[in-house]
């Protein structure tokens, strides 16, 4: 799946739309990750991209670039742990190994989740509001979801015009959408 700039997105089907929010099946797929202490929005995504960046960018064992992806995923909770998919040509095993001992590849599951979308610049508050939104819409459907948010941010830092984000959550096992 390419998105906007021919960039390698995360791998989706839409099973179902409501007004407020649909429901998609993702992929199974690996993932770059770093777990950071930080909560806030704006200090974890500007530290996690940037260690994330500096692997993908040559900053391995082999100076190797790896394509970027999209979007830039955030699991929300007590800590925050940001990721960037690995193109699907790569392995896991062939991966090269990062400089940052705090970069580990994950593989996540096929899923389904429930995803809620939103413009502009994101922030904790929007996020927040959008992630309450959801709560509710899903609520107001009598969809079952687990605790497990995630933010996805699709443009890079420099895009100004047509920014989209994400808010999505897992559903429960066997949930009817």
């Amino acid at each position: 799946m390419r998105g906007q700039n021919n960039i390698e997105t995360y791998p989706y089907s839409v099973d179902k739309k409501y007004d407020a929010f649909e429901i998609r099946s993702y992929e199974a797929s690996l993932f770059t990750s770093v777990k950071l202490s930080a909560t806030a929005y704006k200090d974890a995504s500007g530290k996690g991209f940037s260690i994330l960046a500096g692997y993908i960018f040559g900053g391995n064992e082999r100076n190797e670039k790896i394509a970027m992806t999209s979007p830039v995923t955030m699991a929300l909770g007590d800590s925050m742990t940001v990721m960037f998919m690995v193109p699907k040509k790569l392995k896991k095993e062939t991966l090269p190994q990062p400089n940052q001992s705090q970069i580990i590849f994950k593989e996540e599951p096929a899923k389904t989740v429930a995803a809620i979308s939103f413009g502009g610049w994101a922030d904790d508050e929007k996020i927040d509001t959008h992630k309450k939104q959801l709560i509710a819409a899903l609520a107001a459907q009598g969809i079952a979801h687990t605790n497990k948010f995630y933010f996805l941010g699709y443009n890079a830092p420099y895009e100004v015009f047509n920014r989209k984000n994400e808010v999505i959550v897992e559903l429960e096992a066997g949930a009817k959408p």
